[in-house]
């Protein structure tokens, strides 16, 4: 029987350490967990699984083109260096954004927003790599994408249809122009280096809580009803906030839900959006975002964390339970 003293010392400690403990000496076993799960500056996140490992991806911050973290459960996370080091020859370095990876044949393709020097736009590029890891290369001499006339083209995300053919979706920067901004669907060819078809706008800016812009689409499909999400308003702001719109086809057409927008600032976070979807290792769907802290808005004062929520797609609904700050249920591994 352990002396009195002793006793009271490991009680103590088991209540100090609510939800996580170390296992066979792998990733900490998680119960719950609470928000923000990766606190520091990275925005526009994107979250891609590969076997058991969870790899995340961000908007440029300090010296990194695409900083990149890891982590096992989806709650703790570890910055690995920059999936991106060096940018293709068109592109300037500083504005590279809203990076997305998809394991396409046998290589993953990050696609990317850099500023192109010949346009003077933001233009989609896509590199390559072996590992989703990187290091990532583009090799091309032009962007991927780069709708000059339309100010530019920005936030590519593909999406691999359930006849395994992949497209990407982006978003054409009319906001820097005083015009309106779209998002866009168009086939990927084999590899997913270049486009085919022809590009389809599926969705444009109307609403009055969306403002001047509509951004970052993610296409998600279940239950036979394509699911659009998007986010909309002035991102340096708490007007930010995520919509959706519903579809039977692919290409549409597409009707904005009534309830928009689905998740706004509440209390401290501030300004939610940019979403990806993700599932865990028990086929539960997170909504991963990035938010400012209210009163901490703008890079100046303050930075976009890396936020998680259970969502839920069905019957044509989307159900985001979030933001939240409380603890809640830990995503299965």
């Amino acid at each position: 029987m352990p002396h009195p003293r002793l006793a009271l010392a490991l009680t103590l400690t088991a209540l100090l350490i609510p939800c996580a403990t170390l296992a066979g000496g792998g990733p900490p076993s998680t119960t719950t967990f609470r928000n923000p799960v990766l606190d520091e500056n990275f925005p526009d996140p994107f979250i891609l699984k590969v076997g058991n490992t969870y790899h995340a991806y961000s908007t440029n911050s300090g010296n990194d083109n695409v900083p990149y973290a890891v982590s096992r459960d989806l709650v703790h996370w570890k910055r690995s260096g920059d999936a991106l080091p060096v940018l293709p020859r068109w592109a300037e370095g500083g504005r590279t954004w809203a990076p997305e990876v998809a394991n396409i044949g046998n290589r993953f393709v990050l696609y990317f927003t850099a500023h192109d020097t010949l346009s003077g736009r933001q233009c989609i590029g896509a590199a390559t790599a072996t590992s989703p890891a990187g290091p990532f290369r583009d090799a091309a001499a032009r962007p991927l994408v780069c709708q000059e006339a339309e100010g530019g083209s920005i936030d590519a995300s593909p999406f691999r249809d359930v006849d395994g053919r992949w497209y990407l979706l982006w978003k054409n920067d009319g906001n820097c122009c005083n015009q309106l901004t779209n998002l866009y669907l168009q086939p990927l060819a084999e590899g997913g280096l270049k486009l085919t078809g022809k590009a389809t706008a599926l969705l444009h800016n109307f609403e009055l809580w969306e403002g001047n812009v509509i951004e970052a689409p993610t296409l998600y499909h279940s239950g036979g009803v394509y699911y659009l999400l998007y986010s909309g308003g002035p991102f340096g702001s708490d007007l930010y906030g995520v919509g959706y719109a519903t579809a039977r086809r692919l290409t549409g057409p597409y009707r904005k839900a009534p309830e928009n927008p689905i998740l706004v600032s509440k209390g401290a976070v501030a300004g939610p959006g940019h979403q990806a979807v993700i599932q865990d290792g028990a086929g539960r769907t997170w909504l991963a975002y990035h938010a400012w802290t209210a009163g901490r808005i703008g890079d100046a004062v303050g930075y976009r964390s890396l936020r998680l929520d259970p969502v839920t797609f069905a019957g044509g609904r989307v159900k985001v339970a979030g933001p939240t700050l409380t603890p809640q249920r830990a995503p299965t591994p």
